[in-house]
């Protein structure tokens, strides 16, 4: 972030002028906010969906740990439902924060409350989670679908094309959409002799994933590989692989980057683990652009996507954090 400088009345009303002019026609939706003096306070507003997940709890505290440290202010919402989740969004309407941080907790379900944002004049950053129009002034994701993609093409590989899997997906979202659509679609078109043989939700908890993988492995007595959404759910599907003494199965693949599957990519001997990165860190780019935005400055683009990196057993000590937040 560039450093502000103080200019006098009469150069700071034609800087914004001008650059609320040039703001017209951008997609980003830049004349969404006016500048706000140096001395002035920012409040930055985050709506999220509840703790109930060590990503989310990571997401929300790497969230209020960056406006801390940008020295903003902010008020922050959790909601275990649409309904709460809209309401805290108007609520923060109300408020008339500077900027909003908003991670969806359906995509359905909280793309109209986004127009509502919009027509407040106040710059949403969505997180995460996408929208179904574009009602947003930024949007920061990780590769949903390459995540999918890339784990397709390791399962792919290390089995020579050719090999049952099980996909441990969760509930309707974009993120589910896209990562189980961005495995299928590669499979489809570069492995056809990969037969998905189930696809069941784990909800993105652990526990839940240990109950489905539990199911899928009595309805299917050969399965050669996992690929879990999470990793979370791929720590609960390990468990229910080794409780059952399946020897099978010869490689599980997670996302998100927790440290837990890291420690067990670390320690794996009898089954070949991967993950791809989906980092809760991304947060902070989404509220340095919040906060950018607030002081006039719009994103370079309207989204921000950050991409799925592979990690095994051969770099995982590159993405190792004991002492991470996830």
């Amino acid at each position: 972030m560039k450093p502000f400088k103080v200019f006098s009345s009469f150069a700071l009303t034609g800087m914004l002028t001008i650059s609320l002019a040039a703001c017209g026609s951008s997609s980003t939706d830049k004349a969404s906010t006016t500048k706000k003096d140096v001395t002035e306070k920012i409040t930055i507003g985050m709506s999220f969906p509840a703790a109930d997940h060590g990503w989310m709890g990571a997401v929300i505290q790497n969230a209020k740990d960056e406006a801390k440290k940008l020295g903003v202010e902010m008020v922050v919402s959790q909601a275990d439902n649409p309904n709460k989740q809209t309401n805290d969004v108007e609520d923060l309407i109300t408020k008339k924060v500077d900027a909003v941080v908003l991670l969806p907790i359906e995509t359905d379900s909280m793309t109209p409350v986004a127009k509502e944002v919009k027509d407040a004049k106040i710059p949403l950053f969505v997180f995460d989670r996408e929208l179904n129009n574009k009602d947003y002034t930024g949007l920061v994701k990780g590769d949903n679908s390459g995540i999918g993609k890339n784990a397709a093409d390791f399962i792919g590989e290390e089995l020579n094309g050719k090999g049952k899997v099980a996909i441990i997906s969760s509930d309707p979202s974009s993120v589910n959409t896209l990562r189980v659509g961005g495995f299928t679609d590669e499979i489809k078109s570069k492995y056809p002799d990969l037969k998905v043989v189930a696809n069941q939700s784990g909800s993105f908890q652990k526990e839940k994933a240990y109950q489905v993988m539990q199911n899928v492995l009595q309805a299917n007595s050969h399965i050669d590989a996992v690929y879990t959404i999470d990793d979370e759910m791929a720590i609960g599907v390990l468990q229910a692989i080794k409780e059952a003494k399946r020897d099978d199965i010869q490689i599980v693949t997670g996302a998100g980057g927790f440290k837990d599957f890291y420690q067990a990519i670390k320690d794996s001997s009898d089954i070949e683990l991967a993950t791809f990165t989906y980092s809760p860190l991304m947060i902070k780019t989404a509220v340095d652009q919040a906060v950018d935005m607030a002081k006039g400055s719009a994103p370079d683009k309207q989204d921000t996507v950050l991409p799925a990196e592979q990690v095994t057993k051969d770099n995982v000590d590159k993405y190792f954090d004991p002492n991470a937040n996830y």
